[in-house]
């Protein structure tokens, strides 16, 4: 059921009424009343990272998966993705921020703007824990970022993914690192739609870990890099199924 601007008063207003109207809004296109009703809601009190949690995220994955379903036409899709980025983009220059920890990430995502949108919202969330982090979005051949990974010396890869024409990309990423020695026992992290739609894929190409969603990454990163290291690929990482998009 359309929900009414006029009933999203400080007294009505809730995390669903809410995010139905967001994604209403991120349908039509709407910039400057998109902009208006964030600035309502913010006005219940929600800080940047409620915003990205409570609403940012769910309409992201809302408008994924109605669009991988053919329930949004290209147009709604764009119009909607570029308003979320819009969004995504505002939200980053408010989060606070930890300390820096001395850990740098380097992220890398497929192609399509999903993937990119997911992997740029985990990006920013892992800089505001306080990690350096080094986001290359998509289109890096596999050389490339083994190369940065040599140079750079990031302590794990994070890697998004919602096709799952990306699947055989990720495997020889992953592949390539384990049989070089450019960065040894550097971990490689995979999500995305398509480790969710097919269990036991990130098992299979050889990731170190996924998560269920772009919140939960920064603990499991924390928890791989602080947790007591053995000769380095003495024995297999553990590894959850899970997505971040």
């Amino acid at each position: 059921m359309p929900v009414d601007e006029e009933d999203m008063t400080p007294t009505t207003w809730n995390t669903e009424m809410a995010l139905e109207r967001l994604l209403q809004l991120c349908v039509s296109g709407d910039r400057p009343a998109t902009r208006d009703f964030i600035g309502q809601v913010q006005g219940q009190g929600l800080s940047s990272m409620q915003l990205a949690q409570e609403l940012y995220w769910p309409a992201m994955q809302t408008i994924f998966r109605m669009y991988r379903q053919d329930q949004l036409t290209t147009l709604a899709y764009q119009y909607s993705t570029r308003i979320l980025r819009m969004l995504v983009d505002q939200a980053q220059a408010t989060y606070p921020q930890r300390a820096r920890n001395g850990h740098r990430l380097l992220c890398v995502c497929g192609q399509n703007e999903s993937e990119d949108l997911a992997g740029q919202l985990c990006s920013d969330l892992l800089e505001a824990a306080g990690y350096e982090i080094l986001f290359a979005a998509g289109g890096v051949a596999n050389d490339e970022i083994l190369e940065e990974a040599g140079l750079r010396r990031p302590d794990a890869i994070v890697v998004f993914a919602a096709a799952a024409s990306d699947a055989p990309k990720i495997r020889q990423l992953i592949d390539l690192i384990r049989s070089t020695d450019a960065n040894p026992g550097m971990p490689v992290f995979c999500g995305g739609g398509v480790f969710a739609r097919a269990p036991g894929l990130a098992q299979e190409i050889g990731a170190d870990g996924t998560a269920d969603d772009v919140f939960a990454v920064e603990e499991m990163v924390r928890c791989t890099l602080c947790a007591p290291k053995a000769t380095p690929r003495a024995q297999p990482s553990k590894r959850v199924r899970a997505a971040v998009a």
